[in-house]
C-alpha cells in the first residue's frame, strides 16, 4: 500500500504502459539484470572505489538489510547529506530496493539549520551523512542538532573512503540525540529483507533548487525516472561501454539523470566531488570517460583548463550534457572545436531532462535552442495573460508539459501542487520561450525573474544570449533593480574576462548591432567576480536584487539614447 498522497492516476498509468513509456523496472530489478549480465563491468567509481555489478548489488543488500532491521517501513524517507560518492548511489537504490523515499538533494552549501527545516519537513526516518561535512559557521554539526528532528531515528556516518566512520567521529556522536552507527561495511553481515519491486511507489523526493522562492519537495516513482533515462538512452545511442561522469553533484537532479542513463544501460558511472576544474580534466582523463553531464558553468571552467593546458580535445569525451541554464552560444561553438558535442538540455526536477538535441542535430539547432521532446513528454507554450489559452507559434509565453516523465506532486504540499497546473492538466514550468515550427524549444527567462519596466516585458535571456556572444564576457545575467518612477529597470551584470576595464558603449552597441531592441536596453550595468548561485548551477538573480537594494553592489548607469542609427550610442 502507498502511504502517501500522489497524483497517480490509474487510467494514465494503463496508458503509459501500453505505450511502453513505463514499463515493470525498477532501478534495483535493473541493478540485478546488470549484475547478470556484466559481472565483470564496472558499474559506479569515486576517488576512492570502483565497483563492479555485482560488487554493487551485494553492497546494496547489505545497505537495505540495514535500513529493513531499523524497522523501516515502505514509504519511510531516507536522506542523503554526503559529497558524491559511491555510497550516495548505493542508498538510493537500496530505497529501491525496499520501498523506500530517498532524499537525496542535500547539498554541501545548506547550513545545518538549513537540513534540520528539511528533515523536518519529509518527517524523515534515517540520514545518512560524513563526520564533519559542511557544518557550519556555528560550529555545529547535524549530530549536535538531531534532537531537534522529532521523526530521526538512526543517524548513519559514512567514513571518507567508503569505510565505517572513524573512532573521532563516533566520539562526536556521544552527543547526538539519535542513534549513531556506521555505514555497514563488508563485514556486516547480509540481512535479508523483502524486495519492493512497484515501479510505482514513490522512490525520489528532492527538493527544487528554489532560485525565486522556498524548496518544495518533487516526488518521483522509479517508473517516471527511469522513462527519462530510457529516452536519452535510445535517442543518443549509450551502452554498456559508455563511461558517464557527472561533474554535477549526485545531491542535484542531473546526478540522478546520469544514474538513470547508466542503470538502464549498464553502463558505468563516474562521480566527482570536487569544485577544481583542474581536478575536474585530471578526472575526466584518468577515468577515460566519453560522456560529461554538468551545468555550463562547468563548461566554462572546463573550456578555461583546456586552453591553459593547450589541450586539444577533452580525452575521450564526445558528448557534453549541458543543462540548468542557458548554454552560451560560444561555449557550444568551442566545444564542437575540441571534438565534443554539446546535448543542449533543458529540464527541471518535476519532470527530468525532458527538452534535448539530438546526435544528428545540425549546429545551429545545438547552439540556439534546448532541441525537441523527448519520448513519453509533450511539450506547449501557453499564453502569459491566459495560461489556458495556447500561445501562437513562435509567441513567447509559458511553457506547460504533460507525460510520464511528470513528478507525481509536490510532498505535503496540495496547494503548490494544484497551482502548478492549467485547467487542462498541463504542468506549468514558470519558464518564458518559444517552440517553433520544427518542435525546438528557446528559453528566454523565469516569468518571475522577468523584469517590467513601464510596463513593458523586458526578456532577461534575450539580451543574456547577446551578451554571452560578445568577447571577453565570460558569464551574464539579467536582474531587475527597483526604480520609483517605472518600478523595474534592467542591469546587465557580468563576468568579464578582459585585462582592461570594460567598455560599456561599446557592449550596448554590440547588443543594439546585433538586434537588441532599443527598448530593451539594460540600463545599469554590474561588473562581478562571481555570481550568487544555487548548489544546482543557476544564478540567483534575487540574491543580485537584494544585494543591489542594500548597497552591497553599486551599478553604473547606462544611458541608450533613441532615434539614433545603429552605428550610434551615448
Amino acid at each position: 500500500m502507498n502511504t502517501l498522497l500522489t497524483m497517480h492516476n490509474p487510467r494514465q498509468a494503463r496508458e503509459y504502459y501500453d505505450s511502453g513509456v513505463w514499463k515493470n523496472d525498477t532501478f534495483y530489478s535493473l541493478l540485478e539484470s546488470n549484475a547478470r549480465l556484466y559481472p565483470q563491468g564496472y558499474a559506479v567509481r569515486d576517488k576512492h572505489r570502483r565497483l563492479n555489478w555485482p560488487e554493487l548489488q551485494e553492497e546494496v543488500t547489505r545497505v537495505a538489510g540495514a535500513l529493513h532491521q531499523l524497522g523501516l517501513r515502505r514509504g519511510d524517507r531516507v536522506a542523503v547529506w554526503l559529497p558524491s560518492c559511491v555510497e550516495s548511489v548505493v542508498i538510493f537504490l537500496a530505497c529501491s530496493r525496499n520501498g523506500y523515499v530517498c532524499c537525496p538533494s542535500l547539498h554541501k552549501n545548506h547550513t545545518v539549520q538549513d537540513i534540520v527545516n528539511l528533515l523536518n519537513q519529509v518527517r524523515c526516518k534515517v540520514l545518512f551523512t560524513q563526520p564533519g561535512y559542511a557544518a557550519d559557521i556555528t560550529g555545529k554539526s547535524i549530530l549536535d542538532r538531531s534532537a531537534d528532528i522529532a521523526s530521526l531515528k538512526q543517524i548513519m556516518m559514512v567514513g571518507e573512503d567508503g569505510a565505517q566512520a572513524n573512532a573521532g567521529a563516533q566520539a562526536d556522536a556521544a552527543n547526538a540525540a539519535s542513534p549513531v552507527s556506521c555505514y555497514p561495511g563488508p563485514e556486516a553481515p547480509l540481512i535479508e529483507s523483502p524486495v519492493d519491486n512497484d515501479p510505482d511507489k514513490v522512490l525520489y523526493l528532492a527538493f527544487t533548487s528554489g532560485t525565486t522562492g522556498n524548496p518544495k519537495g518533487v516526488m518521483h516513482s522509479d517508473n517516471t525516472l527511469l522513462a527519462n533515462g530510457r529516452a536519452m538512452v535510445d535517442d543518443w545511442g549509450h551502452t554498456a561501454d559508455t563511461i558517464m561522469l557527472t561533474l554535477s553533484a549526485m545531491s542535484h537532479h542531473i546526478g540522478t539523470v546520469a544514474l538513470e542513463q547508466s542503470i538502464v544501460t549498464g553502463a558505468e558511472l563516474v562521480v566527482s566531488d570536487s569544485s577544481d576544474p583542474a581536478k575536474w580534466m585530471d578526472w575526466i582523463l584518468l577515468s577515460k570517460a566519453n560522456y560529461l553531464l554538468g551545468v555550463p558553468t562547468h563548461g566554462i571552467d572546463l573550456l578555461k583548463e583546456a586552453r591553459l593546458r593547450n589541450l586539444k580535445s577533452l580525452g575521450n569525451v564526445d558528448v557534453f550534457y549541458l543543462s540548468g541554464s542557458v548554454i552560451p552560444p560560444w561555449v557550444a561553438q568551442e566545444f564542437f572545436n575540441l571534438g565534443v558535442k554539446p546535448q543542449n538540455t533543458f529540464g527541471m526536477s518535476e519532470n527530468g531532462s525532458h527538452h534535448y538535441t539530438q546526435p544528428a542535430d545540425p549546429e545551429p539547432i545545438i547552439v540556439g535552442t534546448c532541441g525537441r521532446c523527448c519520448q513519453g513528454y509533450e511539450t506547449r507554450i501557453w499564453r502569459q495573460d491566459n495560461p489556458n489559452v495556447e500561445a501562437e507559434t513562435g509567441e513567447i509565453g509559458e511553457l506547460g508539459g504533460r507525460g510520464g516523465l511528470l513528478m507525481l506532486g509536490y510532498f505535503d504540499n496540495q496547494t503548490a501542487t494544484e497551482t502548478s497546473f492549467n485547467d487542462q492538466g498541463w504542468f506549468l514550468t514558470g519558464d518564458l520561450g518559444t517552440i517553433d515550427e520544427s518542435g525546438c524549444l528557446r528559453i528566454v527567462g523565469r516569468k518571475k525573474e522577468m523584469v517590467i519596466r513601464g510596463g513593458r516585458n523586458i526578456y532577461p535571456g534575450l539580451i543574456e544570449d547577446l551578451a554571452h556572444s560578445y568577447p571577453l564576457i565570460r558569464k551574464a545575467a539579467v536582474f531587475p533593480v527597483p526604480d520609483p518612477r517605472l518600478g523595474e529597470k534592467a542591469c546587465l551584470a557580468l563576468i568579464w574576462e578582459g585585462t582592461a576595464a570594460p567598455d560599456y558603449v561599446s557592449i550596448l552597441q554590440y547588443l543594439y548591432e546585433n538586434g537588441l531592441s532599443k527598448y530593451d536596453m539594460p540600463e545599469y550595468i554590474l561588473v562581478v567576480d562571481t555570481f550568487p548561485m544555487t548548489a544546482s548551477g543557476k544564478i540567483l538573480k534575487r540574491e543580485l536584487t537584494r544585494a543591489v537594494v542594500a548597497g552591497e553592489f553599486k551599478p553604473e548607469p547606462v544611458h541608450w539614447r533613441a532615434n539614433r542609427p545603429r552605428t550610434e550610442v551615448s
